[in-house]
C-alpha cells in the first residue's frame, strides 16, 4: 500500500511541474506559492535532489531588494486567477505580490541540506540560499516587530496562509470595504463555493491589497498603516523554527555572524511566545496588536507552533490537546475547534484538516518526545488519501474531500510521512 500511495503522489508532483517551479493545482492556483513551494521540494527530493533545490532557487530568484519573499510569482499570464498581477501592480521585472506568506524556506533547506545523497550539490545550492534565506529573517524582524518585541505581526489574512480563519473575525471587522474597486471571482469558478471564503471576506482582502499598493509597497510604512495587525503563533513558530534552522545551516559554512543573528531571534522569539500561552485551552492563542489583546479563538496556529523548539513541557500539552480534539474529528488536527460554535468543517480554515500543517505539527511534536501524538496524526493523514485522495483540505469529521483535487503539497506530504529519512526508487 505504501509503495502505491508513493506511486500516485509522484504523478500528482509530475502532473503539477512546469519546469523549474510547481503549481499548487491546475485552474484552481496556477501560479507559484512560497510556501506551498518550499513544502513540496521536501516531496521532490525523494525522486530528485537537483529539482528539489530548483523549486526553492526559483522562489528566491524574485526575492525583493529589501529582503521579502512574495507570496506568489506570476511566471506568466493566466486570467484564471483572482487578484492578478494587475491588481497587486508592484512593478516588479516579473510579476508579484507585494505581501509575504509563512517563512518554512529554511526550514525546508536545512532538511533537504541534512538528508542530501548527492552532498556537493546540497552544499553549493545550501551555501548560495544561506544569505538569502537570512536576509527574509531580517526583513521580518525589521519590518514586522517594529517594537522589538521577538514576535513579527502578520498584516494580511493571506499571508498567514489561513486566509479566513476565525481567528480573524473580529479583527477583520476594522478592516473596511469602501472604495473596493469591483472585482470578479475566479476561485469559486474552480472549487465548491462553500469550501471557499465568503465575498465579504474577499472584499476585505482586496482593500488591504489596494491600501498597501496606495503606499507603493513601501515595507517601511505598511506594518503601522495596516488595521490588521495579528501575532500568529503558528507563523511565528515557523519563523522561530527557521531561524534556529537556519543557524545550524550557518555554523556547517562557518558563517558565525549569520549564526549567532538567527539564534539570538529565535531565543527571543521562543521566550516572547509564552505571552500568547492559553492554560485555559492548553495551547497558543493569536495575539491582535493593533488592540492590545488576545484573540479568544481556539485554531490549530496554537498547535502548530509546536513546530517551534519551544519548551518540552509545552509539546506535551499540546499533545494532549491534540488527542482531545482526535477524540471529536475523525481525522484531526482540524484547523478550528469542533466544539467551537464558528466550526465549519468544509469551509477552507474554519475547520478542515490540512496535511502540510500535520506534517509540521508531528514533526515538532516529535522533536520534544511526543513520538505517539505525532505517529498518530501521520497514520490519520494517510487514511484521509485512502479515503478520499489527495485533496486541498479534508473535512475533519466525515473526511470529504474539499478545494483543489491532485493538490501538490498535499502528495510532497504523503511522500515525506511515508518516506521518512529514506530515498524512494522509481
Amino acid at each position: 500500500m505504501s509503495k502505491h500511495l508513493i506511486d500516485r503522489a509522484a504523478e500528482v508532483l509530475r502532473t503539477n511541474d512546469l519546469g523549474h517551479y510547481t503549481v499548487p493545482t491546475h485552474g484552481l492556483y496556477p501560479f507559484q506559492w512560497n510556501w506551498d513551494s518550499c513544502l513540496t521540494a521536501l516531496g521532490q527530493a525523494h525522486f530528485d535532489e537537483a529539482r528539489s533545490w530548483q523549486e526553492i532557487e526559483t522562489l528566491f530568484e524574485h526575492q525583493w531588494e529589501d529582503g521579502m519573499v512574495p507570496h506568489i510569482v506570476f511566471h506568466k499570464e493566466d486570467d484564471g486567477y483572482f487578484p492578478g498581477p494587475e491588481v497587486w501592480d508592484t512593478g516588479r521585472p516579473v510579476p508579484t505580490t507585494g505581501i509575504t506568506q509563512p517563512p518554512v524556506a529554511a526550514f525546508a533547506v536545512y532538511r533537504l541540506f541534512q538528508r542530501a545523497k548527492n552532498r556537493e550539490l546540497a552544499k553549493e545550492k545550501a551555501r548560495a540560499l544561506l544569505p538569502k534565506l537570512h536576509a527574509w529573517h531580517a526583513w521580518f524582524f525589521q519590518c514586522r516587530d517594529p517594537q522589538d518585541t521577538g514576535l513579527v505581526a502578520v498584516i494580511h489574512p493571506w499571508e498567514t496562509g489561513r486566509d479566513n480563519s476565525i481567528d480573524w473575525d473580529e479583527a477583520f471587522e476594522r478592516v473596511p470595504t469602501d472604495n473596493v474597486k469591483p472585482f470578479v471571482r475566479r476561485d469559486t469558478q474552480h472549487a465548491n463555493p462553500e469550501h471557499r471564503p465568503t465575498q465579504a471576506q474577499y472584499e476585505r482582502y482586496i482593500w488591504l491589497v489596494q491600501k498597501f499598493r496606495s503606499l507603493g509597497w513601501d515595507n517601511s510604512k505598511l506594518h503601522d498603516a495596516s488595521p490588521f495587525q495579528i501575532v500568529d503563533p503558528g507563523f511565528n513558530g515557523i519563523l522561530l523554527r527557521s531561524c534556529a534552522d537556519l543557524a545550524k545551516l550557518a555554523e556547517e559554512f562557518g558563517e558565525q555572524t549569520i549564526a549567532e543573528e538567527s539564534r539570538a531571534w529565535a531565543a527571543s522569539g521562543i521566550a516572547a511566545m509564552e505571552s500568547l500561552w492559553s492554560d485555559a485551552y492548553g495551547q497558543y492563542l493569536c495575539f491582535d496588536r493593533a488592540t492590545g489583546s488576545m484573540i479568544d479563538s481556539p485554531s490549530v496556529a496554537g498547535i502548530l507552533a509546536a513546530v517551534a523548539p519551544i519548551p518540552d513541557a509545552n509539546k506535551t500539552t499540546i499533545a494532549k490537546r491534540v488527542e482531545q480534539l482526535a477524540e471529536i474529528a475523525s481525522y484531526p488536527v482540524p484547523s478550528h475547534d469542533p466544539t467551537d460554535p464558528r466550526f465549519d468543517g468544509l469551509r477552507y480554515w474554519r475547520g478542515p484538516t490540512w496535511l502540510i500543517v500535520n506534517y509540521m505539527i508531528a514533526d515538532g511534536l516529535r522533536a520534544g518526545g511526543q513520538t505517539k501524538t505525532a505517529a498518530m496524526i501521520e497514520k490519520s493523514s494517510l487514511e484521509l488519501i485512502k479515503k478520499s485522495g489527495f485533496a486541498e483540505y479534508y473535512d475533519p469529521i466525515i473526511a470529504e474531500p474539499c478545494g483543489g483535487t491532485t493538490f501538490t503539497w498535499t502528495a510532497a506530504m504523503v511522500v515525506e510521512i511515508l518516506s521518512g529519512s529514506e530515498r524512494v526508487n522509481t
